[in-house]
């Protein structure tokens, strides 16, 4: 079998030197020994998370049972402040959540389908959620997916055509898991609005990535999580509802938290009047702890400078996999494109342990291929090293040692 040789380094090109986003490498330690390119699926950790951590364990450990009044109790609001700038949202509006999929099943909790039974998505939207919206069936809704022609994209023409009436909700990924498409978002929200129909979006893939505007989108509902591009590990999800929206919608899947008043320990609930109204059980509070330090790096970063650079970046992963011949499903529009590329090779799961057994982070995921997806902190040479590596090894053979028979198809 043949050894993979190690990852050329590229000499860092003028703009790479100029970036005033590469001052923040030195706050994640993962980058001082790997090429990391798969923030979309793990975003490295900060050092100042084991900081926070330490913290909740000192709090804890000082104070005791005293810990939830003095630091634990408004934490799920307070967290959700730090991510409010980031999507455009007000302050005490945004709630965590254990996870994106409970985040959805509170919401979807809400909801009866008796005089409006049809709940649109699409085949593209992340299987957990839709394995979700399936088991509505059995609560009357009528699940109706919208295919995708390509693989890649979904015809916004057809989600809209699908809304009418009788339409409940319309559910969606923002950002595409497989292959970074973005929804347009604004007019498929704007054509549930006119029907009458909820909007929810699943911002995963998109929040820290992207600039986004709630408002400006029209979402009644917005669901993401720190565990990707926020960097804030995993556990800590998010949830914003419309406030508009918001008192009309009563979650079956509850919890004391979402009592006005929680310590009263009523028997009957009486619902909080704010975004606590969506809460349920004891809240994660180490995922809270871990996810601050993610959150504030983002916020003093800045977005809008991170778009650009992940524009310029996914746009290069592109370009130097066309000229490989590595094909890629991914949008090519860049408007169109989220933080990943994915490069989809013959044996691409035993290409990509390959890979990450010479320290270039990476996942592969079926239907869709190799994913890549530089963040503010990635150089650009780390750009080239990825796609030079993967070349190299499908012509080299070096796939071979990390493929089982179940790897080796095409």
């Amino acid at each position: 079998m043949t050894n993979a040789q190690p990852a050329p380094v590229h000499p860092p090109s003028s703009s790479s030197l100029e970036d005033p986003l590469l001052a923040w490498r030195d706050h994640f330690p993962i980058l001082a020994s790997t090429t990391y390119l798969i923030s979309n699926s793990l975003g490295a950790v900060p050092a100042a998370a084991r900081d926070h951590l330490m913290e909740y364990h000192a709090v804890w450990a000082e104070r005791g049972v005293r810990a939830w009044q003095e630091a634990w109790w408004d934490m799920v609001i307070e967290t959700g402040d730090l991510v409010a700038p980031l999507i455009g949202a007000g302050m005490g509006e945004i709630t965590f959540q254990p996870n994106v999929t409970l985040a959805h099943a509170v919401v979807f909790s809400a909801i009866d389908f008796d005089d409006r039974p049809r709940v649109v998505t699409d085949a593209m939207h992340f299987p957990s959620i839709l394995y979700l919206m399936d088991g509505l069936r059995d609560r009357g809704a009528e699940i109706v997916v919208v295919p995708s022609e390509d693989g890649v994209t979904i015809d916004t023409q057809r989600v809209i055509d699908e809304i009418d009436g009788r339409t409940a909700m319309v559910c969606l990924s923002h950002v595409l898991f497989k292959s970074a498409y973005i929804h347009e978002a604004e007019a498929i929200c704007a054509a549930a609005r006119r029907a009458g129909a909820m909007s929810v979006l699943d911002g995963y893939q998109a929040v820290g990535v992207m600039p986004i505007d709630v408002g400006a989108i029209g979402a009644d509902v917005y669901i993401g999580g720190v565990l990707k591009w926020l960097c804030g590990g995993p556990g800590g999800a998010f949830l914003w509802v419309r406030p508009e929206r918001a008192p009309s919608l009563s979650p079956r899947l509850t919890g004391w938290l979402s009592h006005v008043a929680p310590f009263d320990f009523a028997p009957e609930l009486t619902r909080s009047d704010d975004s606590r109204r969506f809460l349920n059980g004891t809240p994660n509070v180490p995922a809270l702890y871990a996810a601050r330090a993610g959150l504030e790096i983002i916020g003093q970063a800045g977005v809008a400078a991170i778009r650009e650079k992940s524009m310029r970046q996914t746009a290069r992963l592109l370009e130097l996999a066309d000229a490989q011949g590595l094909p890629c499903t991914t949008p090519l529009d860049p408007e169109r494109r989220g933080g990943t590329v994915a490069v989809d090779v013959p044996n691409g799961l035993a290409v990509s342990k390959a890979l990450k057994a010479e320290e270039i982070m990476c996942d592969y995921r079926p239907g869709a291929g190799i994913r890549l997806s530089p963040h503010f902190y990635t150089r650009d040479d780390e750009v080239d090293v990825g796609i030079d590596a993967i070349a190299r090894i499908l012509e080299s053979g070096a796939w071979v040692e990390h493929s089982t028979e179940r790897d080796t198809v095409t």
